[in-house]
């Protein structure tokens, strides 16, 4: 068992061991592509959304140095095999190369990884098959040993993206090493029976077209049929919530708010299993690093953004046009790509259908709240300081100043909405934006429940015949004491 290649079935072991939530139905889908013009798949989908796990299942499944079937015997890709009928055909059948682009530049160095994955895998090739002679090329091996092994090999990728995320200044020769890898069409389906890569961003895009353009590619704008396997579905989250005797209602608040096309709701897979496993509903976002990126991403000086920040942050929806977004983390013209950038990093939900984006739940959009109070613009700060004196002047019942308030917030959305309930709906949202500091948002009100203790009510009103400018809001606060 090497490093790179045939790394063994030890890392799903260790995953099943636990609770686990089964996803084999990627293998089918992945079984569809082996041998095919479909053999290259890229799959990119935030930090924290089972990437990792999949890459093992995957490995697992098809390296043929061990015995896997225990592993899954009891999950769906078996019990369906009258349906799919490839489980047993391609269970332990490959010689499998496995590369965690985040431990290998780790191994490696940040800039000599390249030369290093081409020795380590010429090593472990010639040490599995003493006869093997290194050719000049590292292509040229990789064909040598096929031949060799009597079978193609499948390549899984994880992290693919890391080495431009994390070292932009080596982006072109990486690349060029893909390319070369997947782009001749006179070697590479000769070598690769399946390519599997996964990572955050698509792939990186020359000009208008992707780099490696041979991939097909499923993100989470568009995950398209393997959308169930980005992250839990209601059913999957259900489940666990029986099982485990936890609140449904507070895990769908909390970590629900993706939404794909065919699949409904999906969640985040590591925020709900923290919640599981802590009894805890909290937010689990800010453990990953890319908490400690969005500061930098919505501090860029693009005209709107911080209303559309604030905006986002109320509960609205803003339409993105995810299109021209370069797949980097430095190619940034407009605010597009900036919101694209949050798509992709799990910031942001996407619906594919309107072209619009949001915060999908409770846990990101706790993060936003503070990361917001650092961003360093004149103009997100006012916003933050005029919403949190307006819920000031709310509980100490300044009426007046919140008419104020609201009308100004008001003023500022499209005018040809002015009336409609839900752009009413969201002048409330982005005024009260900072509420989450010491309140916590209900929409819509349980029907059949009694509440008890203190109530403030505020009313606010305006002149709808008025005219565009002259539509004064008047606001009436009153306490209820039970």
């Amino acid at each position: 068992m090497g490093m790179y290649l045939n790394p063994g079935n030890s890392g799903f072991a260790g995953i099943r061991n636990d609770t686990y939530v089964d996803k084999s139905g990627l293998i089918g889908l992945v079984n569809e592509t082996i041998d095919t013009p479909r053999r290259l798949t890229c799959i990119s989908r935030p930090r924290r959304f089972g990437k990792s796990f999949a890459a093992k299942m995957l490995c697992a499944y098809y390296d043929k140095t061990c015995d896997s079937a225990p592993l899954f015997e009891d999950l769906q890709i078996a019990l369906d095999e009258k349906i799919n009928g490839t489980y047993r055909k391609y269970l332990n059948k490959y010689d499998v190369i496995y590369l965690d682009m985040t431990s290998v530049m780790g191994e490696a160095g940040k800039t000599e990884w390249i030369p290093y994955i081409k020795q380590r895998l010429t090593q472990e090739l010639s040490r599995e098959y003493p006869d093997l002679k290194a050719e000049e090329s590292f292509l040229a091996t990789l064909l040598s040993a096929v031949e060799r092994m009597g079978n193609k090999l499948i390549m899984i990728i994880d992290e693919w993206d890391a080495p431009i995320r994390e070292t932009p200044e080596i982006q072109k020769s990486y690349l060029e090493f893909l390319r070369v890898l997947f782009k001749s069409s006179s070697t590479t389906d000769r070598i690769f029976a399946a390519v599997y890569m996964t990572g955050i961003l698509p792939i990186k895009k020359d000009g208008s077209q992707s780099a490696i353009s041979d991939f097909k590619e499923f993100t989470v704008v568009k995950p398209r049929k393997f959308g169930e396997y980005v992250g839990f579905t209601e059913t999957e989250v259900q489940k666990l919530c029986r099982d485990f005797g936890r609140d449904f209602g507070m895990m769908k608040k909390w970590y629900d708010g993706y939404c794909f096309r065919g699949v409904g709701s999906v969640y985040n897979p590591n925020s709900v299993m923290e919640a599981v496993r802590n009894d805890d509903f909290d937010s689990y976002w800010i453990q990953t690093s890319a908490a400690e990126s969005l500061m930098g991403y919505i501090s860029l000086d693009f005209d709107g953004l911080s209303r559309t920040v604030a905006e986002l942050i109320g509960g609205g929806e803003v339409r993105v046009d995810t299109k021209g977004f370069a797949n980097d983390l430095v190619t940034f013209r407009n605010q597009d790509d900036i919101l694209t950038l949050l798509i992709h990093l799990g910031y942001l939900a996407y619906d594919e259908t309107a072209g619009k984006a949001y915060i999908p739940n409770e846990e990101i959009r706790m993060e936003f709240v503070k990361i917001v109070r650092d961003v360093k613009r004149d103009d997100t700060l006012r916003r933050v300081r005029e919403s949190e004196q307006l819920i000031i002047d709310t509980v100490h019942g300044n009426a007046r100043a919140v008419a104020a308030q609201i009308e100004k917030i008001h003023g500022e959305e499209a005018a040809l909405h002015y009336n409609n309930e839900q752009s009413l709906r969201s002048v409330i949202k982005r005024a009260y934006f900072s509420y989450g500091d010491e309140f916590v948002l209900f929409e819509e009100l349980p029907a059949g429940i009694g509440y008890t203790g203190d109530i403030l009510l505020v009313g606010i009103n305006y002149d709808e015949e008025a005219a565009a400018g002259e539509r004064k809001h008047t606001c009436v606060i009153e306490k209820y004491q039970v």
